[in-house]
């Protein structure tokens, strides 16, 4: 399958190419796209095998004239490796995308550099094994003057079924704190519990032992760039805690309740 009729074959430089980086490479490989790589780690031999050219030396990779340079880091690391580059290297205006799962703070770093597209693909290898059909991709144009490459990139998304969702990345963050934060959160202190299957599993235990599987299978770095780059997180987190104590309080009423019944009983049938 090649690049769509309504779009252009796009030279796409990956900043940071580990497992995310390679599933989003993989359709845009399929689709007909030109692929460049750089990463701390070397997957020259898996570039390779994929057709994707691997630079090691990030100003060779700048001078390769790529159209979209797409930034794969983590959240922890991208000022790091943004400060490393040397953009002077590039040879015309580039449009900087990024994958991350926050917004606001990569869209505040690459304003510094040239036309910049913030997106969130709300999917990744897992859930998107299938396919990307149906799947949301949020995106906010921050700058962009180059709306052919722009939309040629957005269109990766949508020729493979995307629900394309344009949202400022202030109103992304607010619904992701209380979403994939809260998601992460949740998982961990299950894990923290060391809850396991048991032979008496109900369906909706079923649904928590794999939201702690799931969510343990991400990195502490992304659990940790959710919270400390999403200025929501930490509202959301203190409501957690909030909502946990007025629980707890419910139920102690509630035990406290039936105590005072139980002693009054006690104390009927003793005359």
């Amino acid at each position: 399958m090649s690049a769509s009729s309504d779009s252009r074959i796009l030279k796409i430089g990956i900043v940071g190419f580990g497992p995310f980086g390679q599933f989003l490479g993989k359709t845009m490989i399929k689709q007909g796209h030109i692929l460049r790589a750089t990463s701390r780690s070397d997957y020259s031999e898996l570039c390779a095998n994929s057709g994707i050219s691997f630079f090691r030396e990030i100003g060779a990779f700048l001078e390769a004239e790529n159209d979209v340079i797409l930034i794969c880091t983590s959240i922890l690391s991208l000022q790091e490796v943004l400060k490393s580059m040397p953009l002077h290297h590039l040879k015309r205006p580039t449009l900087f995308a990024d994958v991350l799962s926050v917004k606001e703070h990569p869209r505040n770093v690459l304003l510094r550099e040239h036309d910049v597209l913030c997106t969130h693909p709300m999917f990744g290898p897992e859930s998107g094994k299938d396919g990307w059909k149906g799947l949301n991709f949020m995106y906010e144009k921050v700058r962009i003057r180059n709306e052919a490459i722009c939309s040629s990139f957005l269109q990766i998304f949508e020729s493979e079924g995307c629900r394309m969702l344009k949202m400022s990345c202030e109103e992304h963050d607010k619904l992701a704190a209380r979403s994939q934060f809260l998601t992460h959160t949740i998982g961990r202190v299950l894990s923290e519990m060391e809850i396991q299957s048991t032979s008496i599993n109900t369906k909706r235990f079923e649904t928590l032992v794999q939201l702690k599987e799931g969510t343990m299978n991400d990195s502490s770095d992304l659990f940790s760039g959710l919270f400390v780059h999403n200025r929501f997180a930490q509202q959301e987190l203190q409501n957690l805690e909030l909502a946990l104590q007025k629980v707890k309080q419910e139920l102690i009423e509630k035990m406290n309740e039936e105590k005072d019944l139980n002693d009054s009983k006690d104390v009927e049938y003793s005359r």
